[in-house]
């Protein structure tokens, strides 16, 4: 190899080892190689001289790491006998918490099942004593009641005792009738005190009105429709030894209110719409004319009846006396019947038939009422079912109650025809049969008249 790329090689590693040792001082400029070998020996010395420092201090850095390691090992060992002792303090803590278990459930033996049984009889009581309506009275016992259901710890001898009391007083109260303060719920829901009389567990009242319990509440409130029967309370209580009639509700209420509830008699006539009114109408007019008839026919039949027993002397307040006076007395009708006998028949069937009309009256519009009642009826059906057709197509068929309206209307009506049509039917039938009766009764007398005035005239003929 060339000497002088020998030179360059060496420069090379001269100037690579510089790189990572600290820049030699300046020295003055020489040229020439000898200067650059010098450059080289001087580079070469302060790079050993800073390896010797490096080992220098890694030497001293890994006394200082192994003290260091040595002193952790030492803590770590430190720290594995306290977890030791602190694993066998605890294990003795477990065994003594066992051990402690063991003898406490020794110790409570069945209480265990009479706390469960406790809370579960005082739940459920609860829920009766929310709707009992001896609650109002003592309003209290929810309270109690609910800490002995939600107790978290073992009852002791005066709570059982006080929920035996509450199940005695229940049964007590059930059989009593109090009277007693209590908070009353009006119907615009604004609380006032009143007197609540209370029979057994089944009604109360207040003020003349009926109470229902509020939902889980205990709390009394007025119905907003009372029942038709309101005047048994005020009857009550007024004779210390007297008994008295009242409404017995075993459903605390829910009964009352389905009562109250039922539409009245008014309500009913209104649900039959303008074909109820109407068919009202018809047999209100129906039902006077008809007592109107019967007493006039009733008072006729008197009349004829004390006629009869007096046969030879008629009167004019009863159609048997007119009858009876149109062919005059005595040698009156003896001069009809000398002219000619069909005279006389005549002058008894014009008489008959002058009376007829007023015995039979009212009589074809009855009928006809009779007749209408049930077609009036018929048509308010169609239109009750009209419009809950039309509710239907409006609203749909999910909901029973807005097709009430119209099915009730449908019924009304009908019912309306059967009510008016059914007893003037039977009217009508009474009054044709007491008009006919007394119809015949004054053909039967002109007919007897006529043939003894007849049998006198041939007699006197004979003579």
């Amino acid at each position: 190899m060339k000497p002088g790329w020998i030179l360059l090689l060496a420069l090379m590693s001269t100037t690579a080892f510089a790189a990572t040792a600290p820049a030699p001082a300046p020295k003055p400029a020489a040229g020439g190689l000898d200067q650059l070998v010098e450059q080289i020996r001087e580079g070469s010395r302060e790079m050993s001289k800073t390896n010797a420092d490096r080992e220098a201090r890694f030497l001293r850095d890994k006394s200082q790491q192994a003290a260091l390691l040595a002193e952790a090992e030492g803590a770590r060992s430190a720290a594995d006998a306290r977890a030791k002792s602190a694993k066998g303090r605890f294990d003795g803590a477990q065994a003594g918490i066992a051990a402690l278990k063991q003898q406490l459930e020794g110790r409570v033996g069945d209480s265990a099942q009479i706390f469960s049984a406790v809370s579960e009889a005082a739940g459920s009581f609860r829920a009766q004593a929310a709707d009992s309506l001896v609650t109002p009275q003592f309003p209290d016992r929810l309270a109690q009641l609910d800490a002995l259901a939600q107790a978290r710890e073992l009852p002791g001898v005066d709570q059982l005792e006080q929920l035996w009391l509450l199940y005695a007083q229940e049964i007590a109260e059930g059989g009593k009738v109090a009277r007693f303060k209590a908070e009353v719920f009006d119907d615009a829901g604004a609380p006032q005190q009143a007197e609540v009389t209370r029979i057994g567990l089944f009604t109360a009242f207040a003020e003349g009105r009926y109470l229902a319990l509020q939902p889980d509440t205990g709390k009394l409130a007025a119905l907003a429709r009372q029942p038709g029967h309101t005047g048994l309370i005020d009857d009550f209580g007024k004779g210390e030894d007297e008994l008295a009639p009242m409404l017995v509700d075993p459903s605390r209420g829910a009964l009352l209110r389905r009562s109250a509830e039922r539409p009245s008699l008014s309500e009913r006539i209104e649900q039959g719409g303008a074909v109820g009114y109407v068919i009202i109408c018809i047999g209100v007019i129906g039902a006077v004319l008809a007592i109107y008839q019967l007493i006039y026919l009733l008072r006729v039949d008197a009349l004829v009846r004390s006629q009869l027993r007096q046969i030879d002397r008629p009167r004019n307040d009863n159609p048997l006396g007119r009858v009876l006076a149109s062919i005059g007395a005595g040698d009156q009708a003896d001069a009809l019947l000398l002219q000619d006998p069909e005279v006389l028949e005549t002058r008894l069937s014009e008489a008959i038939l002058r009376e007829t009309p007023r015995l039979e009256r009212y009589q074809s519009l009855l009928k006809m009422i009779v007749a209408a009642g049930p077609l009036l009826g018929l048509l308010g059906t169609v239109i009750g079912m009209i419009l809950t057709f039309q509710v239907i197509t409006e609203l749909g068929a999910g909901d029973p109650k807005v097709m009430a309206g119209g099915i009730s209307q449908a019924m009304i009506a009908t019912v309306l025809g059967l009510i008016i049509a059914i007893p003037l039917l039977f009217a009508n039938s009474f009054l044709g049969s007491r008009s006919r009766a007394l119809t015949q009764v004054l053909d039967e007398q002109a007919a007897g008249l006529l043939a003894r005035h007849l049998e006198a005239h041939r007699g006197i003929t004979r003579e």
